[in-house]
């Protein structure tokens, strides 16, 4: 009997109170706006366990096509936990990591639209450039420059 096999990520989702900013951020970054749907009804409670839910989704993808962010706000019911301004050390969800060519010109790109270094930007071997920063809403997200 042939073994179910994993095909692919389908997608990270980050639940925001700004869904237009966020946007705008990922889309500075370089994700395209895919779609953008309010989500509702009994099926959607029985898949999050939420029971009755109402949340506003934006789905981004990638350049390449291969991967995607869901943002979501929630309307109903409230979000009841934040976790965004948590350090890096902290349990659960860090962070998302993204490619760029030029990671100090994004970082200037980025820098209109809040972002903040959390550290610095370190070169590991001769395969990296990378940094943390924190963009709207203290979201946490990876950059790496190829260098090779």
């Amino acid at each position: 009997m042939a073994k179910n096999k994993f095909l692919r990520m389908h997608n990270v989702g980050i639940v925001v109170e700004s869904l237009d900013e966020v946007v705008s951020f990922f889309s500075e970054l370089g994700l395209e706006l895919e779609g953008r749907a309010v989500i509702e009804g009994e099926w959607a409670g029985r898949v999050t366990g939420l029971v009755s839910q109402r949340v506003e989704i934006a789905m981004m993808v990638t350049p390449d096509g291969n991967n995607r962010l869901e943002l979501s706000r929630f309307l109903a019911p409230a979000p009841v936990a934040d976790h965004r301004n948590a350090p890096v050390n902290a349990l659960g969800y860090l962070r998302v990591m993204f490619t760029v060519d030029n990671i100090d010109e994004m970082l200037a790109r980025l820098g209109k639209y809040g972002a903040e270094l959390v550290g610095e930007v370190v070169q590991y071997e001769n395969a990296y450039r990378l940094c943390y920063i924190r963009g709207p809403e203290g979201i946490l997200i990876g950059l790496a420059e190829e260098l090779t």
